[in-house]
């Protein structure tokens, strides 16, 4: 006769439990501003790149850097962001974030040049970076275990309605207003987050946190924008080995070494090394990376390829990546059921293929493709997502305690930020590099300091031929052979990267788990004396 388990008593206060779904509510509209603000942006980067008084006149190189600010300020500053919550409380943190996040926003609406826009979005990283890990923290500390999957998939699919509503309501504001209102939608937004958020999000904190680490945040910071910097400057100058080049990267890789040398040795660390021992978080940390990777490069040329070479406006491109948007919002709640009937490494596998597929199809793409063959590429790139995101996002909040949440949901948020930052860098600078290689015999009769100029980019070619009107035509079809060619080099660059992906998921992650009842009779079984 054996005595019957006591049932766990629940670790969530009864209060928080019976409201854990408005709190739910409330966390993925304070991520929505996060996300969306990117989504918005990504359709908005032909119009800032446009002259004035329309846009800006920002180069590729500084639009680049207007996506990599935000994206480098957040990745750098996540790690000590998750540890400030753990410690102060993450309630707190997430409203003096989003405050940030609301101002910062307000001051890119109005900016004067491209540097200001830069200096702006980093501000709002900042906020962001305070916003994004406390998110997935208080939803650690209000759910109980066996429901964090199914709250983790939602949360997922915010991501899919972010996705869906940014560029509709960017292509919405960019047809009847200035495109600084793409930042300014923002305000909104965060007045109400914070309202909802003072009236219902309990405060929750590590009893036991550690110090803050202001070397690794430094060091973490300088090798990030060092790295970076190197890669696009050198896309920019189409030459990888020249001296500037190599030495702003090689930098960049030695401190970040240092940094990482710094945290092993260190006896309050920013990320605890010893995290990566178990392979399984590893694994789902490197894949986040290397999905974002892949997925921020494709998307950045993406709308280039709408907008410049097909012609679409923004709205029309906001409503062509909702298939996008849609499947994730569709499956990444779902991915949990396909995940208990195949496991975590079949679903993810399989996910990262479809994934790799669907970049390799933008190889296929030219200026007279239908058009609904890409809207079929954007619904199986979402639904495969979908399925890599839930899983992995799950794994790594539930490989740490409870009481580590902000940690967690930093290093899954930072190496998600790097990924896409490194994704935009060095896929945006192949783009840049195999443009320029493209289109240079195309632009000999032009004066030299024209030549350099219309050869950054295609926008920058079709903004030289509209100015030389008649002469210019000639440019055109040119603009579009050479970026089409930079675009399926990029594509097939993006689909090998997903690829190794798969690879990574299909050897570490565990399979489909063995039922409990089996797991029960397995250990009744080794109890029995022979």
């Amino acid at each position: 006769m054996t005595t019957p388990a006591v049932p766990t008593a629940p670790r969530i206060p009864e209060a928080v439990h019976r409201r854990r779904w408005a709190i739910l509510g409330v966390l993925m509209l304070s991520l929505l501003i996060v996300v969306l603000d990117n989504s918005i942006l990504n359709v908005a980067i032909k119009t800032i790149s446009t002259p004035a008084p329309t846009g800006l006149g920002a180069t590729q190189s500084e639009l680049e850097w207007a996506i990599n600010a935000y994206t480098l300020v957040f990745a750098g500053l996540l790690f000590s962001a998750g540890l400030l919550g753990d410690r102060f409380g993450r309630k707190r943190v997430l409203l003096g974030g989003l405050a940030v996040f609301g101002i910062g926003s307000a001051l890119a609406a109005e900016s004067g040049s491209p540097a200001q826009l830069i200096a702006f979005r980093a501000l709002m990283a900042l906020g962001a970076a305070f916003v994004m890990p406390a998110t997935l923290a208080v939803l650690m500390n209000v759910f109980e275990r066996e429901e964090q999957p199914k709250a983790i998939g939602i949360w997922a699919g915010g991501v899919g309605l972010a996705i869906a509503i940014g560029p509709i309501t960017g292509g919405l504001l960019l047809d009847h207003f200035w495109w600084g209102s793409v930042f300014l939608i923002n305000v909104p937004i965060v007045l109400l987050a914070l309202g909802l958020m003072l009236w219902l999000v309990p405060e929750s904190r590590d009893p036991n946190p550690g110090r803050i680490d202001l070397v690794g945040v430094a060091l973490s910071v300088v090798g990030l924008v060092l790295l970076v910097y190197g890669i696009i400057k050198g896309g920019e100058l189409a030459d990888f080995t020249d001296a500037t080049v190599l030495a702003t990267t090689g930098a960049g890789l030695a401190v970040l070494v240092a940094f990482v040398v710094h945290e092993k040795r260190s006896d309050h660390p920013s990320v605890d090394m010893d995290y990566f021992k178990n392979k399984v978080f590893s694994a789902a940390i490197a894949v986040i990376a290397l999905v974002f990777f892949a997925l921020m490069g494709v998307t950045f040329f993406s709308v280039f390829y709408t907008q410049s070479v097909r012609g679409y406006s923004p709205l029309q491109t906001g409503l062509l990546m909702l298939p996008l948007a849609a499947a994730q919002l569709i499956f990444a709640p779902r991915a949990r059921l396909v995940v208990d009937r195949i496991g975590i490494r079949a679903t993810t596998t399989g996910a990262m293929v479809v994934l790799a597929a669907t970049l390799a199809a933008f190889a296929t793409l030219d200026a007279d493709t239908p058009i609904w063959l890409l809207e079929v590429v954007f619904f199986f790139m979402g639904a495969g997502m979908a399925h890599v995101m839930t899983p992995t996002s799950v794994v790594i909040m539930q490989a740490l305690p409870r009481e580590k949440a902000g940690s967690a949901s930093a290093l899954s948020n930072t190496f998600r930020q790097v990924g896409g930052a490194l994704g935009i860098a060095v896929l945006g600078s192949v783009l840049s590099t195999s443009y320029r290689n493209g289109i240079e015999g195309h632009l000999g009769a032009l004066p030299a300091g024209v030549r350099d100029t219309a050869g950054e980019s295609i926008e920058a070619t079709l903004g030289v031929a509209a100015k030389l009107g008649e002469r210019g035509k000639a440019l055109v079809a040119p603009a579009n052979d050479a970026f089409l060619h930079a675009m399926h080099v990029t594509a097939l660059c993006g689909a090998v990267v997903a690829l190794a992906g798969a690879v990574v998921v299909a050897l570490f992650l565990p399979g489909k788990p063995r039922p409990a009842a089996e797991d029960a009779t397995k250990e009744e079984l080794e109890r029995v004396e022979p």
